[in-house]
């Protein structure tokens, strides 16, 4: 009896820290819309500048507290609060791009600051303090401030929410945010209010947790999974049932660890108790209506087939350039763009044509990795089609609960899904079912060998990386052609409004299943090639947190554009490697540019991509032939130069890039004066308006959906 109320009182004060940092995150959300994934990451930044101000430079705790509580943390709020304002009135997958950047960027940059090998400690408070008894538990001083502190934050909401002005408009911004500014209420300065309380609970809860868990980046941001769950008791808006999750939770965690069984098998379900909570938590509780459902969805392009065709052919021709002249380390570095570039483009269907937000792509990936390693150990090449089906089965299984979920609901669900997977199922040593034997990285790594085709080996880092190449051309073409048929349309159809879509006859269930199946087969083919290109992997490499910029960098390029998975695939395995590798000091700010992109240009560049702009950029070169001409004459002659070491590798690539920044150039500098001798049509074919097609230039079959669509947003 005395062992369970220990563990008891230890998953109580888990609980008082659950509870103020689940606190935090349900006012954020009710008040402004924004589900915040970061809200872990705030308050694992503001645990480590404790440490640092308390135990790094020996500053007085009282002095430390003040700073970090009383002056950073309401600081960080602000510029959040700022940074998010623009996002607000977008999609789900647009303002969760902001607060995943936010995740990724706080987490490398406490990589950077503090060194993850290095050790670090922070004492418990009042730790000189003898702990005192209370029905036979023992408590600490610690343990007792813990849930001082979660009673004075559930004392102090109640008061704020319902006995202050700031608090009115909060809750009235809840129900109906342009109503709010017509009765004289400020609904900037609720969200700000919001913003502010909500990172400094997220502050409070770190602080107090980090004595009694390890110091680490990576482990303090993902707590918030149990505060998830709790939050998804009260439903995201009921701060009384949330408290009472986060006791479920805490208590849960606490007796597990006390009573679980020890065996090879079960260690990691404790890990993975309070996502598994998570996910079963979304699948029983019936969910209210989603903020923001008001949103503005990002168009949806079209691309045409000598496009398609196009991009293929420049993937391909990537791949070869890179394998004729890179050495083996550096393609197994550097040829990691088109599988990455795979990967990302299983987020084109799911989350750009269908609107289905899914953040466990990269567990999908690791299982293709696994079974094409396991299947494919002598090279067998359907060991890959094996990949892919498996992958995609175990995609169209997790659309079952996403028929029930939506939006941030799903999110979260594949969130859970993968931090299931990382600190479960991935370590599961092997075991026999139903007489089959089932091994995943079997606490340790897994090979994975490139395949034999018609005879041919494809086992050195050229031919992998040509091989790859051509793979993502495929996929990107076949994507192409997704978008262009009657599926592509059903899913948009589906995005645009689930309800109105199984109204008209759609069949929710099987759409849902197709799509994430198909994308789930990407993703599973995707981490097949990444694994063929480093030659064995890890689980973590397929971890939680190490698909979220992937994820990040696609919305941002685009979620709804095929070009997208090369966009990534070269912006996360090129320049950002290539940071790492000739400055290792900085490899981990490295990794912290594309969230630092994500938030200073998030807002703009959600709405329309980042592949659009640059595609407005390269039209003018597109129509020229003459630039076109000159662009395949330069590429070939400095990669003919290279091949016969006439000149390194430093000149190709500052030719190459040379040749990227200058063609769009010179060919608006020609296009302006062609028109400026009248020559050309009245508007550049990209700048047509619609209602001048079929007269400026030709009208084709493509055009009437687009002008369907242009009619119906209008109305």
């Amino acid at each position: 009896m005395d062992q369970f109320l220990a563990f008891g009182v230890v998953g109580l004060s888990t609980a008082a820290i659950y509870a103020v940092i689940s606190g935090g995150l349900v006012v954020t959300y009710t008040t402004t819309g924004v589900f915040n994934f970061a809200h872990g990451a705030a308050g694992m930044m503001a645990a480590f500048i404790y440490w640092q101000f308390s135990i790094g430079w020996g500053w007085p705790v009282w002095l430390s507290l003040v700073v970090v509580l009383g002056v950073l943390t309401p600081l960080f709020g602000l510029l959040v609060e700022v940074a998010m304002r623009p996002v607000q009135p977008l999609g789900e997958a647009e303002k969760l791009v902001m607060t995943v950047a936010l995740l990724s960027g706080l987490i490398a940059l406490a990589r950077w600051i503090w060194d993850p090998n290095e050790p670090r400690n922070l004492p418990q408070f009042f730790a000189d303090q003898q702990p005192f008894h209370v029905f036979g538990a023992t408590v600490t001083w610690h343990q007792a401030l813990t849930m001082i502190v979660a009673i004075l934050v559930a004392v102090g909401l109640r008061v704020l929410l319902f006995r202050t002005r700031a608090g009115t408009e909060m809750r009235a911004t809840v129900d109906d945010r342009s109503l709010v500014g017509l009765t004289g209420a400020d609904p900037v300065r609720a969200n700000r209010i919001a913003w502010i309380l909500g990172i400094e609970l997220a502050a409070i809860g770190g602080v107090l947790i980090a004595p009694v868990v390890a110091l680490d980046a990576m482990s303090l941001s993902l707590v918030i999974v149990s505060a998830y769950a709790a939050a998804i008791f009260g439903r995201l808006k009921s701060l009384p049932l949330t408290f009472l999750g986060a006791v479920v939770v805490g208590c849960m965690e606490s007796y597990l660890t006390g009573y679980l069984p020890q065996n090879a098998y079960l260690p990691g379900i404790r890990l993975a108790a309070p996502a598994i909570l998570l996910l079963l938590a979304l699948l029983a509780f019936p969910h209210g209506r989603l903020r923001g459902r008001d949103r503005q969805l990002s168009p949806v392009p079209l691309p045409s087939l000598r496009g398609a065709v196009f991009l293929a052919l420049v993937t391909v021709w990537s791949g070869l350039i890179l394998a004729t002249v890179l050495s083996d380390s550096d393609l197994i570095t550097y040829g990691q763009i088109f599988a990455f570039g795979v990967l990302a483009l299983s987020y084109v269907p799911l989350a750009g044509y269908a609107g289905q937000i899914s953040l466990c792509q990269i567990t999908l990936a690791g299982i293709g990795a696994i079974v094409c390693g396991h299947l494919g150990a002598n090279g067998q090449w359907w060991a890959i089609i094996a990949a892919m089906v498996i992958a995609g089965i175990v995609g169209a299984a997790i659309a079952l609960p996403a028929l029930r979920l939506s939006g941030v609901y799903l999110a979260l669900g594949t969130a859970a899904i993968a931090v299931i997977f990382d600190r479960w199922i991935f370590t599961l040593p092997s075991f026999d079912l139903f007489g089959l034997r089932v091994s995943f990285f079997d606490q340790g790594s897994v090979e994975v060998p490139g395949p034999t085709l018609l005879g041919y080996a494809i086992d050195t880092p050229q031919r992998i990386t040509v091989f790859t190449a051509a793979v993502l051309a495929v996929a990107t073409f076949g994507v192409a052609l997704l978008r262009r048929g009657r599926l592509g349309r059903r899913l948009i159809a589906l995005r645009d409004s689930e309800a109105a879509y199984a109204t008209l006859g759609g069949n929710l269930l099987l759409s849902k299943m197709l799509v994430f199946g198909l994308s789930s087969a990407l993703a599973g083919l995707g981490g097949a090639l990444y694994g063929m290109q480093l030659g064995s992997v890890t689980g973590d490499q397929f971890s939680f947190i190490s698909g979220l910029p992937i994820f990040l960098v696609v919305v941002l390029a685009g979620l709804g554009t095929v070009g997208s998975g090369l966009f990534t695939g070269a912006a996360l395995a090129g320049p950002l490697n290539a940071i790492g590798v000739l400055w290792p000091m900085l490899r981990e700010v490295s990794q912290a540019i594309p969230a630092l992109l994500g938030i200073a240009f998030g807002a703009k560049a959600v709405k329309e991509g980042g592949i659009a702009a640059m595609r407005k950029q390269w039209n003018a070169a597109f129509a020229d032939p003459l630039v076109m001409a000159a662009l395949v004459v330069w590429t070939l002659v400095f990669w003919l130069l290279r091949l016969a070491d006439a000149i390194n590798g430093y000149l190709f690539f500052v030719a190459m890039l040379a040749a990227a920044l200058l063609t769009p150039a010179i060919a608006g500098w020609r296009d302006r004066r062609a028109h400026s001798n009248g020559e050309g049509p009245e508007y550049p074919d990209a700048e047509i308006p619609v209602e001048w097609w079929g007269i400026s230039r030709p009208w084709v079959n493509d055009d009437e959906e687009v002008l369907d669509r242009a009619i119906a947003t209008e109305s």
